[in-house]
């Protein structure tokens, strides 16, 4: 993502931070394991598989109609469980192909099956049918279901997904996803991966689209209006013939240098970094006005003024950092925001404009008391610091000092196997950590305590 920093409300805290329960067989409800920051998001009790999600979209009145079938293995056997979903009225739930009960608690979903659910596979469908809302963060900015001028968008991070996909929605579950996206005549239909195919539904289309690598929730995209679409492709460092495919707000401009652009800034990254994570890549443009872009897997979204080539080179990055290799808790979000942005920095510098080095100069001349040292990257404990300063530019400033302390050789070793050998996997700090030392031979915990874990200006760099 790239943004001014974002506020959650209180509200929505609080909302999150509600009691989840997952019924165990033969006990009593125990406390599913929680976010950390957003305590009543994810349910530990099962892992999902595979989402396939069939809304059928009316613009004019903003409703979906939606039924969205989870694959999921049960770590245990289950009475009952939770989805995290703040959506719109649940019309009916199905577990195993057999009615259940459902009810809301807040921003859960809360599932009792007819049978027990034994440990093992099980899938749970949940269709729902009027308007997803919106999450609105307190600093006027919004995630979830968001209107348009001809249709509305979803996008996710951190928790927006609750108000459209019932889900597990933490990002330490990464799933597949096919969508079955049905709009009027007129309207085009975007998400995630690769365009299987289109087919009539009444006088309009219906969309289909299928991600085949695994996927957090935070980084899914659904999108629905009057686009110009364009169809290009590039050729990614390895051979492989990667589709693009760029959906664009028939009344939003400023689009086309960022299509211009990215074939290159593809190429920059695979230099950097490795073989394009993905089987497809593009953009979606649209007029909701967020004040932030953001990197929905494969297909960035971008608000009508927010593509310029810095944030194109910032959210392709993020193919790697962020979206192939994910954090597991949101207070690892550096691991993402920190190479995206170093990736900035180094794109400046391969192009005559400021290189790392005086990025790291300029920012490190700031006073102790700046606000860009406090809280350290891992340390911060309200949602409202998730997208602040320390995250972004003191995360690329850690990578920055850990360049110079291992070498630029081994720097550049370090992020190819960090993109290679943690591949759609989900990862925590301390992985990065044991990897830099196993690649430099060096022992590094000053350095990552000094920049990550301890507020306050590092001394000695």
């Amino acid at each position: 993502m790239t943004s001014t920093p974002r506020r959650t409300t209180s509200a929505l805290a609080a909302g999150l931070a509600g009691s989840l329960l997952v019924g165990l067989l033969g006990g009593s409800s125990v406390a599913a394991p929680r976010e950390t920051l957003f305590p009543g998001q994810g349910n530990a009790g099962y892992q999902v598989r595979a989402y396939d999600v069939s809304i059928d979209y009316q613009p004019t009145t903003n409703r979906a109609i939606a039924t969205v079938r989870i694959r999921a293995v049960a770590r245990t056997a289950l009475r009952s469980f939770h989805l995290d979903f703040d959506g719109a009225r649940v019309t009916s739930v199905v577990v195993d192909g057999q009615p259940a009960r459902s009810t809301r608690e807040g921003t859960e979903l809360v599932v009792t099956p007819s049978a027990v659910v034994d440990a093992g596979r099980f899938s749970v469908t949940v269709s729902y049918d009027g308007r997803p809302p919106e999450v609105v963060d307190a600093d006027g900015s919004t995630e979830g279901w968001v209107r348009t001028t001809d249709g509305a968008i979803a996008i996710n991070e951190p928790v927006g997904a609750m108000s459209w996909l019932p889900s597990n929605n933490t990002p330490g579950d990464k799933a597949r996803f096919t969508y079955r996206l049905s709009a009027p005549a007129g309207y085009s239909a975007v998400a995630n991966g690769e365009l299987v195919g289109t087919a009539p539904h009444g006088t309009g289309t219906t969309w289909t689209w299928r991600q085949e690598e695994p996927m957090s929730t935070f980084l899914a995209v659904v999108g629905f209006g009057r686009y110009d679409v364009v169809e290009s492709s590039v050729t990614s460092v390895d051979g492989r013939r990667l589709p693009l495919w760029f959906f664009e707000d028939s009344l939003v401009g400023a689009s086309e240098r960022a299509r211009e652009v990215l074939p290159e800034v593809i190429a920059f990254c695979e230099e950097l970094f490795g073989p394009y994570p993905f089987s497809s890549g593009g953009h979606v443009v649209d007029d909701a006005y967020v004040g932030y872009a953001l990197e929905t897997q494969g297909r960035p979204f971008y608000p009508p003024d927010g593509a310029d080539t810095s944030t194109v080179v910032h959210e392709t990055a993020h193919q790697w950092f962020g979206n192939s290799v994910t954090l597991t808790d949101w207070h690892d979000i550096w691991l993402a925001e920190g190479f995206a942005t170093y990736a900035e920095w180094m794109w400046s510098g391969a192009r005559g404009g400021r290189t790392p080095q005086e990025h790291f100069e300029a920012l490190y001349s700031r006073d102790a008391d700046d606000d860009l040292w406090s809280p350290a990257p891992v340390r911060f404990t309200d949602p409202a610091d998730l997208f602040g300063e320390p995250v972004y530019a003191r995360g690329a400033m850690t990578l920055h000092a850990l360049r110079r302390e291992i070498g630029t050789r081994d720097f550049l070793d370090l992020a190819r196997r960090w993109a290679a050998d943690f591949a759609y996997d989900n990862v925590r700090t301390r992985d990065l950590e044991r990897l830099a030392e196993k690649v430099s031979g060096e022992q590094l915990d000053e350095l990552f305590d000094d920049w990550l874990r301890r507020d306050g200006k590092p001394r000695g760099y």
